[in-house]
């Protein structure tokens, strides 16, 4: 598998691929990236998709707060969006 590179405005790589969910990113960023990423969210058990945390909290804080195997629902993300 080729790994893509990108570049913040800084000019620095980030190293990951473009479009890649990790667990640092906000829930509600994931969605407008990924508005298809909604129904894993719902059948992971993450029912909170339009609460305010949701726009600043992290997909892993999210994810301890309800319980959810932050690992597995990156994965489960990714393998929809296909990254």
């Amino acid at each position: 598998m080729v790994k893509k590179v990108t570049r913040k405005a800084s000019g620095k790589t980030t190293g990951k691929a473009p479009g890649k969910i990790t667990k640092k990113m906000s829930i509600t960023e994931i969605l407008q990236k990924h508005p298809e990423t909604f129904e894993v969210f719902i059948e992971s058990g993450m029912h909170c998709i339009g609460c305010a945390a949701s726009s600043f909290e992290t997909l892993e804080d999210g994810a301890v707060a309800h319980g959810i195997d932050v690992d597995k629902l990156v994965r489960d993300l990714n393998a929809k969006v296909k990254v």
